[in-house]
């Protein structure tokens, strides 16, 4: 979302060697951040695309994700790059319009879809059992459809206004902060509901993570193989299916031995009880690490998401409220690419904190290697 109160200023009182090395530096600075933002999401698109594993309604929705983010290293920060560097517009009206526009709804799309997936999430951990009928591609295509439609709303409005005030040669492409009703709108919308949602949610999982991980059974206390289910982490990360079917074939076997003769006796299947409930609780073990670690996960990202369009979004709201308020160019573009960066950090937090995308990963890459 590219700065929305860009001013120009003087050149700086420097040599014009000094000042072109300077700038071929952040030139090359900034197209890199773009190419491997770009890359990162390729791949992990390439990733969930190509696994089967990965092909689940949680995964559609960091795959969407990951789409947006790559449209925004192709589409809004190259000609960021030439803007930001120039500090002057040379591409036209029509150029600036798609331009804006296309940051807007892309960047505000990001940000929306780590709500979308924060609250699959919430739903996953604090409604397992309900939850999982209802959690198909299909309803997390309508959670993204919903994004689109908002980050669309949110870029729209300064079409009109931009296209009315259009007159003359352009030499600063930015967004009008005079209308303060739009720049709470857009700052509101794109950031501090999404923020507050995030916080909530997140608050939320994580006191259900902690009291699904220190919940075990009192001693001595039987548990029916439902009861052990449903107290096992019965996210997405956990497969019910998997501990049904074991209780299935346990039971069947044990109906073999009672057909059998001698293997029914009382003993024997108690045995096999105790089993069953030892095997379904090593699940529930399992299933509370692999909790934590997508707990902690998400926090990271909500900490990066924080850290990386916190300074931009203030500073945009605090200068269209504050008429005397003045704020660095530099500084603003410092906030701007700060936010763009958080296109690249999406991508590497899930690869690196996911085994399944890490595993995924490493097997796309061995085989592009093989070839």
């Amino acid at each position: 979302m590219d700065n929305i109160t860009g001013n120009n200023t003087t050149a700086p009182p420097w040599g014009e060697a000094t000042l072109l090395s300077l700038q071929v530096s952040l030139y090359v600075l900034l197209a890199v951040v773009t190419l491997v933002t770009a890359l990162s999401n390729a791949f992990v698109i390439a990733t969930i695309f190509l696994t089967r594993k990965l092909h689940t309604p949680a995964n559609f929705l960091i795959g969407s994700l990951a789409i947006t983010d790559l449209l925004v290293s192709i589409l809004v920060m190259p000609i960021s790059i030439v803007y930001t560097v120039t500090k002057t517009w040379s591409l036209g009206q029509i150029v600036c319009d798609i331009w804006l526009s296309s940051d807007i709804t892309f960047c505000t799309a990001s940000i929306l879809h780590l709500c979308v997936i924060a609250l699959d999430r919430y739903w996953a951990i604090t409604d397992a059992l309900e939850y999982s009928k209802h959690r198909t591609v299909r309803r997390a295509g309508m959670m993204v459809g919903v994004v689109w439609v908002i980050s669309i709303s949110i870029s729209m409005p300064p079409l009109f206004w931009r296209q009315a005030k259009a007159q003359g040669e352009l030499k600063e492409c930015v967004v009008n902060t005079e209308k303060i009703s739009y720049t709470l709108y857009s700052t509101f919308g794109a950031f501090y509901v999404p923020t507050v949602l995030l916080i909530i949610l997140y608050g939320r999982i994580y006191v259900a993570a902690r009291s699904r991980i220190f919940k075990t059974p009192s001693s001595g206390k039987r548990f029916t193989t439902a009861q052990l289910i449903q107290t096992s982490a019965g996210s997405s990360l956990c497969s019910l299916n998997s501990a049904s079917h074991q209780e299935a074939h346990l039971h069947s076997g044990m109906a073999g031995s009672v057909g059998g003769g001698g293997g029914g006796s009382p003993v024997f299947m108690n045995s096999v009880k105790v089993k069953l409930a030892d095997s379904i609780l090593e699940r529930k073990r399992l299933c509370a690490a692999r909790e934590r670690k997508a707990t902690k996960t998400l926090g990271i990202i909500l900490g990066a998401f924080i850290v990386c369009w916190l300074p931009f979004f203030v500073s945009t709201l605090v200068s269209a409220i504050c008429t005397t308020c003045w704020f660095s160019p530099v500084l603003f573009d410092l906030f701007t690419w700060l936010g763009y960066l958080n296109s690249l950090i999406n991508p590497v937090i899930y690869t690196a904190f996911n085994d399944d995308f890490k595993q995924a990963f490493q097997k796309l890459i061995k085989c592009r290697r093989s070839f």
